[in-house]
C-alpha cells in the first residue's frame, strides 16, 4: 500500500468554499483583483513571521510563490492549482494583513504609440 490515501481523480480534498470560509468576494472592501494584477510580498508591510504562521496553508502557499518573484493573479492561480475566485479571496486577506502589495500594469491605452517609439529609436540611431 502506498502513502496516498485518496484517489487522485476524486478531486481536491478541501472544497474551494472551505478554503475561503464561504466567502466569494475578497475582503470587506470588495477589492477586485484583475487576472493581470501583479502581486508581490510587501517588504515594508506590517506583517511579521508570527502573523504569517497563523495563516492557512493556502495563504502561505501564495506567499511562497510571491516571494520568489512578482506574479500575476492568473499565474498564482495556476501555480497554486487553485480556482481564480479562491485566489482572489485569499489575496484579499493577504492584502488586508499587510503581507502583499498589488500593482496594476499600465493599460494599453496609456502606453506610448508604437510610431513614437520607432521615431525615438531612429533618432537615437542617428546620434
Amino acid at each position: 500500500m502506498n502513502g496516498q490515501w485518496y484517489d487522485a481523480e476524486a478531486g481536491p480534498l478541501v472544497r474551494p468554499y472551505a478554503m475561503t470560509g464561504g466567502r466569494t468576494k475578497p475582503g470587506p472592501h470588495g477589492v477586485r483583483f484583475d487576472l493581470i494584477a501583479l502581486v508581490a510580498v510587501d517588504p515594508e508591510g506590517g506583517a511579521d513571521e508570527t502573523a504569517e504562521s497563523l495563516l492557512g496553508p493556502e495563504h502561505q502557499a501564495l506567499l511562497g510563490l510571491c516571494r520568489s518573484e512578482t506574479q500575476s493573479v492568473a499565474e498564482l492561480a495556476a501555480d497554486a492549482d487553485l480556482p481564480v475566485g479562491v485566489v482572489r479571496v485569499l489575496l484579499g486577506d493577504l492584502l488586508e494583513g499587510g503581507h502583499v502589495k498589488v500593482s496594476r500594469p499600465v493599460p494599453p491605452a496609456r502606453l506610448p504609440d508604437e510610431r513614437i517609439l520607432r521615431e525615438v529609436i531612429e533618432g537615437l540611431r542617428a546620434l
